[in-house]
């Protein structure tokens, strides 16, 4: 599944600039698929440590040509291979570990015209992810799923094309510090992502 949605996005990257003409508008609804690289930090007390992964997903939005200027609105549903894991806790062969699952986003962009089809934006919106945790001994296991909600602000350039685009992105969230059942943990959660995204325009 991961290769294939890599695969499309490679074609769908690769194609725009064979479409790309000069006057071109950069308005429009547009869906797409994205991956990239996603790392997860974590802070407790003033050490951190952070897990790399893939992240994949898919997103859609449209956006409002102004000439000078575009405004759009975008979501996205994505998920990530992040998961760190850790043995012998508290017995010998005992296991743990959390990992990164779904992460919604809806937010807001503007960006600039650069040239004809080039556009340089700024995004900002909400984010919220799933996390999961799961311990396992030598006589029982334990899993539990919880969500945290956050912030993400990101930068970066995307081509468009007649009926497609790509664009490449940095982002940041911040998750804030995660709390479960009223108990404040004191874990910061943040992570930083460059994500490549390719698809087509209506």
């Amino acid at each position: 599944m991961k290769k294939a949605i890599l695969a499309a996005l490679a074609t769908c990257v690769v194609s725009v600039p064979a479409y790309a003409q000069d006057d071109a508008s950069l308005g429009g609804a547009k869906v797409g698929i994205v991956a990239g690289y996603d790392s997860v930090k974590l802070s407790l007390d003033g050490e951190s440590g952070s897990k790399g992964g893939l992240v994949y997903g898919l997103t859609a939005g449209y956006d409002f040509d102004l000439g000078n200027a575009i405004v759009g609105v975008e979501a996205e549903l994505a998920d990530s291979t992040v998961k760190e894991t850790v043995t012998d806790i508290l017995e010998a062969g005992d296991e743990a570990s959390i990992s990164a699952s779904r992460d919604l986003y809806v937010g807001a962009r503007v960006g600039f015209p650069v040239g004809s089809n080039i556009l340089l934006y700024a995004k900002g919106g909400y984010t919220n992810v799933r996390v999961k945790a799961r311990y396992a001994d030598s006589t029982d296991s334990f899993s539990d799923s919880d969500t945290l909600g956050g912030y993400r602000l990101g930068a970066g350039a995307e081509v468009v094309g007649v009926n497609n685009f790509a664009r490449i992105e940095y982002r940041y969230s911040d998750y804030g510090k995660y709390s479960t059942g009223g108990f404040d943990t004191g874990i910061s959660a943040s992570r930083h992502q460059v994500v490549a995204t390719g698809g087509f325009r209506f």
